[in-house]
């Protein structure tokens, strides 16, 4: 199963989750399949299951049937601590709320996962000799100039604090980058101008990408485009 799966960024087969004390799963996937490097645009009503399926694909959930892989690792094989190492080292997160540290500069954000992660931190190393450099790269790319570099991120405004998260995502080059409603506290054309810099240091990264959000209309940026009711077996029954 292992083999059949490397081939692919993510691959959930026969998948169902439920929480304790539930009767009826909340999640029921026959199968997900994203090939490497592919953007894939995820969207869905509430309670349709979103939010537990990113759970079980970055292994903090497992499921209760079913197989899980991601970049060919079977992460429903692994103990907590082997998924825990796991998502460090190949998996970025862009999360709703950034989640940045307020007590840390923009590039001391950007370089947490180097120091949590030691795949990380040699890749990055590798392409660019130095943790700082790496860093600096990615915000150059990201159109931050180096006089932020060294200011709180608190002192930061919104588009500026998402992009310093994607490029705390995006260092050392993880395999998968999953972006929650990464776009959903920004006006227009502030979103449009951080979807074109995430989907092109994605390609430049090799990452694949599962972005999630409610707004339909940024659909067409990608490659690939699911809908949770669709997905989602269980979320279908709930609708009929």
């Amino acid at each position: 199963m292992a083999s059949s799966s490397a081939v692919f960024a993510v691959a959930l087969r026969g998948v169902r989750f439920s929480w304790p004390g539930q009767a009826r799963p909340v999640l029921d996937i026959a199968d997900l399949l994203i090939r490497p490097g592919e953007r894939v645009f995820l969207s869905g009503p509430s309670g349709s299951g979103k939010s537990t399926l990113l759970g079980l694909i970055a292994g903090i959930l497992q499921p209760d049937c079913g197989s899980i892989a991601v970049d060919g690792a079977a992460l429903h094989t692994m103990s907590a601590s082997a998924r825990d190492r796991f998502r460090g080292a190949e998996i970025g997160f862009i999360f709703q709320q950034f989640n940045l540290v307020p007590y840390l500069s923009m590039i001391e954000n950007v370089l947490i996962p180097c120091y949590l992660s030691p795949q990380r931190q040699a890749r990055a190393l590798r392409q660019a000799g130095s943790l700082r450099d790496a860093a600096a790269h990615l915000l150059e790319r990201l159109e931050l100039a180096p006089e932020f570099w060294e200011r709180p991120v608190t002192r930061l405004s919104t588009g500026q604090q998402q992009r310093v998260a994607a490029a705390r995502a995006l260092i050392g080059t993880p395999a998968l980058l999953i972006a929650d409603e990464p776009s959903s506290a920004l006006d227009a054309d502030r979103r449009d101008v951080f979807l074109k810099l995430l989907l092109n240091e994605c390609a430049l990264a090799g990452s694949s990408l599962l972005f999630v959000s409610h707004d339909i209309g940024l659909a067409g940026a990608f490659s690939t485009a699911l809908r949770m009711n669709d997905l989602n077996a269980a979320a279908q029954g709930e609708t009929m």
